[in-house]
């Protein structure tokens, strides 16, 4: 009797040690946020020297930890110095996970992990395995570091080269805008974000390449640095993402470049080479990334829906980019293919995708419709702006996407705490759900008849 209850026991704490890592996660994040909302509300991180409304400080740490880049203040003109160290710290954090920062504190003070921080730490970077955390952890900030040390270099030779910037100037914004393009944050020192850089591929392109790699994913980027040269080892994941990833690049820049091409406010009176420039930095941005260099609330209403559908996607898993993800997204269009040829099982890339995936990803997509829908009511009940506007903000948001109409500094506090719930739920929320649905297996011990209802 004694020896079936210590087992029943330990089957218990074991279910919560299973369910407690998505709730670590989501109050560190919550933390981080109040503590980066303080601090920006603060008169150190006022450029006037003034307190910041605090839900206007409270929206800039979301948006800055949820890495998304959606913004009620100019980052240019409202912070100073210290103020927009602690946005890109908060870039920072939010992008490489909030526990795996953590989990190498505690590496350099211990010296050790605990069992409770690897399992927390592979629930939010789903790149490490059980075992294997320590090494994983710090594999990713170092492929983190170098590729921001490298984008941060280029920006800063073409700021001081290009622009006749101090080197001082030229460092800090080669690195501020290296940061928050790899983390696909979107927060950019200029008043008019990156549009006076439409026609220069010498900042466009290397901001490009950094939220290109950051939104692949820290698995597939480990993976790839790892067996470069033997594909064969490249798991299902790594080759959705990147065959995603390209196609929907592909389509964006098609998609926006065709539908913008003779918008008198947007692409229309740039040469050709300018146009298809700016068409790929904007598909790239859908990517989860918030920069523009041509003005989103100029376009057409077409335009705002098909970049919707592209936010929606968003990145590659366990990345610094949001959405729903590219593997969910493709899981989703495999299943339909599997059901339109009458066939029993779904294969992707010569492998069998579990049953058990397949509910994974209807469970997010749902909950990520369902959170999409109920923002965009709301603002529409909250404030006076169309339906277009308010579905591209509520789908940037939740994406952690950062694009915008134009109509953020204009909602009401009420809409900001609809946009910054969303901005949470985006980061964290779909994150989470995935990581309890992916850990829990539970099996049960017995199953009731089957039946169908009728589809369609």
């Amino acid at each position: 009797m004694n020896k079936l209850r210590r087992k029943h026991k330990f089957h218990v704490s074991g279910s919560n040690v299973v369910a407690r890592p998505a709730r670590t996660v989501a109050v560190g994040f919550a933390a981080t946020i109040l503590l980066g909302g303080l601090l920006l509300a603060s008169p150190l991180s006022s450029s006037t020297g003034e307190f910041t409304s605090l839900i206007d400080a409270i929206f800039t740490a979301t948006s800055a930890v949820c890495v998304t880049g959606l913004a009620v203040l100019d980052t240019a003109t409202q912070f100073s110095v210290f103020g927009k160290v602690v946005i890109i710290v908060l870039i920072q954090l939010g992008g490489l996970g909030i526990m795996l920062v953590a989990s190498l504190f505690s590496l350099s003070i211990l010296g050790k992990l605990s069992l409770k921080v690897k399992l927390t730490t592979q629930s939010e970077a789903k790149a490490v395995e059980g075992q294997d955390v320590k090494n994983a952890s710090l594999s990713i900030v170092k492929v983190t570091f170098l590729i921001e040390g490298i984008i941060a270099l280029l920006l800063t030779l073409r700021f001081f080269f290009g622009y006749d910037y101090s080197v001082g100037k030229a460092l800090s914004y080669g690195a501020f805008h290296a940061i928050s393009a790899f983390n696909n944050a979107g927060f950019a020192l200029f008043s008019d974000n990156l549009m006076g850089f439409a026609a220069d591929p010498w900042i466009c392109l290397p901001i490009s390449a950094a939220i290109i790699l950051g939104g692949l994913g820290f698995p597939v980027i480990l993976q790839i640095r790892r067996y470069a040269r033997n594909r064969l080892k490249w798991s299902m994941n790594t080759k959705i993402v990147l065959a995603g990833t390209a196609a929907l690049l592909l389509v964006g820049t098609v998609f926006i470049t065709a539908m913008e091409w003779a918008n008198p406010d947007t692409l229309g009176p740039m040469p050709v080479q300018e146009k298809v420039l700016a068409g790929f930095f904007q598909s790239v941005q859908t990517r989860t990334a918030g920069f523009n260099s041509i003005d989103i609330g100029g376009m057409h209403a077409a335009t705002w829906l098909g970049m919707d559908v592209l936010m929606f996607v968003g990145a590659g898993p366990a990345g610094t980019g949001g959405g729903i993800k590219i593997t969910t997204f493709a899981v989703l269009l495999f299943i339909l293919f599997t059901e339109l040829r009458g066939e029993s099982a779904v294969n992707i890339f010569g492998k069998r995708l579990s049953r058990s995936v397949h509910r994974q990803a209807i469970s997010v997509v749902l909950m990520a419709v369902a959170a999409v829908f109920t923002g965009t009511m709301i603002l529409l009940v909250v404030t006076d702006f169309t339906l277009d506007e308010c579905l591209f903000e509520a789908v940037s948001a939740f994406a952690t996407v950062g694009l915008s109409t134009g109509i953020t500094p204009d909602i009401p506090p009420t809409g900001e705490w609809v946009l910054i719930a969303l901005m949470y739920l985006g980061r964290v929320g779909v994150l989470s759900l995935g990581s309890a649905l992916a850990l829990r297996d539970k099996k049960a011990v017995f199953e009731l008849p089957k039946e169908r209802p009728a589809i369609g």
